[in-house]
């Protein structure tokens, strides 16, 4: 994505980490004006979003906290969707926000709350199949594209040396961007019994997905993709020209970019291969039900377990006080890189992925390591402690990271932390953003970042369906 400017905006005092610990209820004061567009200009309204939205924030005591799930958690709807049809199939087109494009990481993330509520809501879910659909189709024009333009078209990127086509906004092969739909699809059938999106058109471009993910195994020469940029940006471009550092094929797949965008040093990206072992079962469970190919969902179970196989042998290792741990990053000739990225999927969002559950022993480990100042990404000043990344540069806490952090946290202190950064740390404008300084909430990169927003907006939900005492005090 594009790397932004530290944007101004009106300060406010920030809670000290002193502070953090306590679990006191913040002082009440003015109601403060919604952030929201006026319901004229919203792009997407759903009543049971509108519903759901009422009945959390009556339950939270601290108006900041309530103000912030107001504005944050329907703004994708507000202000990213666009809905209608194409060849008389419902189509959505989802912006990440402050660019006009569409991700299939981010799209795919920024309506994931949503798809409980589709049950009771016949637009949500025209909406969701649409998201569906449309991702079905861009996977389909390229599955090793990351984000795409609404119609054929100019992209800021049309320069990039790979294959551009003038429907991609950008050429960036992240192998979570072929996961998050097949979550996306595999929840949505899940939750609502509808398989109705999962058509020839569906079922064709998750052939595609496998090929693609096969395909970058590189266990019969590098693979038709590479990409190169003319930049001064080192993460932006890619090594081994245009193919990325060198990998022994030992099963797993290479990923030449993060989710964050930012190239890999190592190609085989771990958390993203976890990551694709739980996409691939959840597609051989989702086309066994609605396609009934046992030969597809046979090979979609054998490249999980090869992948998972390959994990276990090649991306574990002991780092330095801390045990048997995941690395971020491995290349199979034994060379690993130890750090934690905020962008998801990463080591602290696998059991959030389905990867692990947050008990397992060795997750425990990678939280301890990449939640410490051994993991060079992490970061912590007055202003609160998380983990960054190097999309955007040092001393930079992504609030993505810290919502994580308590989604994937069974301890009440540790939330409650969590959610006093998160109250704190948006700079006065009410709505969460890519990063904020470390010692400076109000120096923040990206005023318009969705996915943001609505994962704030679904761990206050969570919150409230599982620990709502949290809330109330």
């Amino acid at each position: 994505m594009h790397r932004r400017e530290f944007v101004g905006a009106a300060s406010g005092a920030a809670w000290s980490l002193a502070q953090l610990g306590e679990h006191t209820a913040a002082k009440r004061g003015p109601q403060d004006p919604s952030r929201r567009p006026p319901p004229s200009e919203r792009r997407f309204v759903s009543p049971a979003v509108e519903r759901t939205i009422q009945r959390v924030r009556t339950t939270i005591a601290d108006p900041q906290l309530g103000w912030l799930f107001e504005n944050c958690f329907p703004n994708t709807l507000d202000t990213t969707v666009e809905v209608g049809t194409v060849d008389g199939k419902p189509d959505a087109f989802v912006i990440t926000g402050d660019i006009e494009a569409m991700w299939l990481r981010d799209s795919s993330a920024q309506v994931w709350p949503y798809v409980p509520l589709a049950v009771d809501d016949r637009a949500l879910r025209v909406l969701l199949t649409g998201v569906i659909h449309r991702q079905a189709r861009c996977i389909l024009i390229d599955p090793y594209a990351n984000a795409f333009n609404r119609e054929p078209g100019p992209s800021p990127w049309k320069d990039d040396l790979t294959e551009m086509k003038p429907e991609l906004h950008e050429r960036k092969w992240e192998v979570d961007s072929l996961c998050y739909p097949i979550r996306l699809a595999h929840r949505y059938w899940s939750v609502t019994g509808d398989a109705s999106p999962f058509d020839e058109e569906w079922r064709e471009a998750m052939r595609l997905v496998l090929r693609t993910f096969r395909e970058q195994q590189r266990k019969e020469g590098r693979g038709p993709y590479t990409f190169q940029r003319v930049t001064g940006w080192q993460t932006d471009t890619v090594a081994g020209a245009g193919y990325g550092n060198p990998i022994r094929p030992v099963g797993l797949i290479c990923s030449i970019f993060r989710p964050s965008d930012d190239a890999t040093i190592y190609p085989f990206l771990v958390p993203s291969n976890h990551f694709a072992v739980v996409s691939l079962r959840q597609l051989a469970q989702l086309h066994h039900a609605v396609a009934g190919d046992a030969t597809f969902e046979a090979e979609c179970l054998a490249l999980a377990e090869e992948v998972e196989t390959a994990l276990q042998a090649y991306a574990l290792a002991d780092h330095l006080g801390f045990g048997t741990i995941w690395a971020y990053e491995v290349d199979g000739f034994g060379n690993m890189l130890f750090m934690d990225d905020a962008n998801v999927p990463s080591l602290l969002s696998l059991p959030y992925l389905g990867c692990c559950s947050s008990d397992d022993p060795r997750y425990r480990a990678t939280r301890d390591f990449v939640l410490s100042g051994d993991n060079p990404y992490f970061f912590r000043g007055t202003a609160g402690e998380g983990i960054g990344s190097p999309h955007v540069g040092l001393d930079m806490i992504w609030p993505l990271s810290v919502i994580m952090r308590a989604l994937t946290s069974h301890d009440d202190p540790e939330i409650v932390a969590c959610l006093r950064i998160l109250r704190t740390s948006h700079g006065g404008t009410g709505f969460m953003h890519e990063s904020f300084h470390e010692h400076d909430a109000t120096r923040f990169t990206r005023a318009w970042f969705a996915w943001a927003n609505t994962l704030f907006g679904e761990l206050i939900w969570r919150i409230h369906d599982e620990r709502p005492y949290l809330l109330q005090a």
